[in-house]
Parts: C-alpha cells; sequence; structure tokens
C-alpha cells in the first residue's frame, strides 16, 4: 500500500467515525435543550450545551485529521503529528471551558428554587443521552487505539464525559419526579456535571501539554525500548536514550555501543537491526535514529535514560 494511498485511507475512516459522532450530538443537543427549557431543568440544559461543545471538538477533528496524517515533507521532516496534539489540547481546552462555566452558572443559582420540576420526559432525554453516547466513546475509544490517533481517543473521552455527566442528571430529574420537594438536586446535577468535564478535560490537556513541551516517554516505555535494543545481536551496550512524542507516536535516538574491530559496514547493520526491530516491537515507535560507538572501558557506562 502506497504512503498516500494509506494516509487517505486513514483520513476516511478517522472522518467517518467522527461525522457520525457530528450527527449524534447535534441530534442529542438539540433534543436535551428543547426537552430541559420545556421541564425546567438546569441540569439538562447543562448536559446540552456539553453536548454542543462535543460538536466543535468533532469538528476540529475533522478538519485536522487530512492535516496531521499526512507523511512527512521538506517542511515538516519529522511528520505532521504535532498537529493533532494541538488539536489534542484544544479540544481539552475547550472541554475545561464548558465545564468551568456550568459550574459557575450552576453554583450562582443553587440556593434559588425551581418555578416547577422536571417532567418525565426529561428523564427520558437523559437515558437516551447515555446510550448513545456511551456507544460513541466505544466505537471511537476503539478506532482511534487503532489508529493511533490521540486526538480520536481525546474525542472519544468527550462523548464518554458526556454519557457520564448525563448520569447525574437522570437520577436527579427521576428523584425530582418522584419527591417534587427535592427538586434542588436538578441544580447539584449541573454542578456534578461539570466536576466530570473539568476533570476529564484535565485527562486532555495534560498529556498534550507534556507532549508539546518535549516531554520523554515514561520511565516503563523507555525500558521496554532498551530491553529490545539489548536482544539485538552484536549490541555490547546502549546508552543515551532520548525520546520525544511526534503525535501519538514516540521518536527515538540512542547510542549503541559495538565490538570496535567490526567495520562500517557490519556496525551499519547492527544499526540497522536495531532500528528494524523497535519499528517492529514497539507499537508507539514511529522514527528511530542510532549512533554506533566502539565499545570499550572508555565509554559511558550503560543505559542512561533521558
Amino acid at each position: 500500500m502506497s504512503v498516500d494511498h494509506e494516509h487517505k485511507t486513514l483520513v476516511r475512516e478517522i472522518r467517518r467515525v467522527t461525522a457520525w459522532g457530528l450527527l449524534a450530538n447535534l441530534g442529542l443537543a438539540a433534543l436535551k435543550l428543547v426537552t430541559g427549557l420545556l421541564s425546567a431543568s438546569q441540569g439538562l440544559v447543562a448536559d446540552a450545551v456539553h453536548s454542543l461543545s462535543d460538536s466543535s471538538t468533532d469538528m476540529a477533528v475533522l478538519l485536522g485529521a487530512p492535516y496531521w496524517s499526512a507523511p512527512a515533507d521538506e517542511q515538516h521532516p519529522h511528520g505532521h503529528g504535532r498537529i493533532e496534539t494541538i488539536i489534542t489540547l484544544a479540544i481539552g481546552i475547550v472541554l475545561a471551558a464548558v465545564g468551568a462555566g456550568l459550574a459557575y452558572h450552576a453554583l450562582a443559582s443553587i440556593e434559588k428554587g425551581h418555578v416547577e420540576t422536571p417532567g418525565w420526559v426529561a428523564f427520558a432525554a437523559a437515558c437516551v443521552s447515555i446510550v448513545v453516547k456511551e456507544w460513541l466513546y466505544r466505537w471511537n475509544i476503539q478506532v482511534g487505539r487503532r489508529l493511533k490517533s490521540s486526538a480520536l481517543m481525546a474525542n472519544a473521552w468527550h462523548h464518554r464525559s458526556d454519557a457520564l455527566s448525563s448520569i447525574p442528571v437522570a437520577v436527579a430529574v427521576l428523584v425530582s419526579c418522584i419527591w417534587p420537594a427535592w427538586s434542588f438536586l436538578d441544580r447539584v446535577a449541573a454542578v456534578i456535571v461539570s466536576a466530570l468535564i473539568l476533570y476529564v478535560a484535565w485527562q486532555v490537556v495534560w498529556p498534550a501539554l507534556r507532549q508539546l513541551s518535549d516531554a520523554g516517554a515514561a520511565r516503563e516505555q523507555q525500558e521496554a525500548i532498551l530491553a529490545v535494543v539489548r536482544e539485538t545481536e552484536g549490541v555490547r551496550s546502549v546508552h543515551a536514550l532520548r525520546t520525544r512524542h511526534i503525535g501519538p507516536g514516540l521518536q527515538i535516538d540512542l547510542h549503541v555501543l559495538v565490538d570496535p574491530d567490526l567495520t562500517v559496514h557490519q556496525g551499519h547493520n547492527i544499526a540497522g537491526a536495531v532500528k528494524r526491530r523497535l519499528l517492529r516491537d514497539v507499537p508507539e515507535v514511529v522514527d528511530v535514529l542510532v549512533h554506533v560507538e566502539p565499545y570499550g572501558e572508555s565509554e559511558p557506562p550503560p543505559n542512561t535514560l533521558s
């Protein structure tokens, strides 16, 4: 399969999944907004706004997918993966802004009494949202993991946060319908929704910020990388491992120490074997640079993690 065909296939699959999510979000937002306004449910209205924020992140994924999945070119020799990280960060920021806004509005009005108690139709709308959004989460997370797309997985968590946020809304409306005196729980549910949104936003934003600041791979990943290198025939030792994130993938450079009596050609073959094994055996690795050094007493100690 050519690089161009692989790129088009990747974009097409991401867009297909996201487009269905966009349609579902718009439909759910309209359903919850109208139902929330008619039944005087502040929690359901807050949930509707959350679904609308999902629509904005769906649009970001739809527009960004052709760019971040494009192959490397002269101006972007390491590929365009950082575009995906930027879009992932934008999704998290939108989530945080929505959560903060809803929290402020809910807390400002939590002491006020309801004019009327939310009806059963509000409960039904919340239940529909839970089912649809959980299904969208499972579909998006499955495809995102298979394609190694951090933006698609972040958007999946946006769907999951909407499903989770509908649960306290459904419970609050149900209790209000059964015991009208407890109708204040609807606004408490709106605060819970906001807290859940802010938590999910942090889970999305923090890894993206670390990647954009060139934080390396986790120690467990580095240990796995070093284990693969040490098992490669001809490698006497390894040190100066450095990693950085390129979108959802890892770029690696490291030094391998080989027998000093080997020819340049033999050393080059060992470096090539190290690169092939890392690309094959470590799923996150997308690019490898191997520097060959002669093994000897004057060389630095093996395996310095960075």
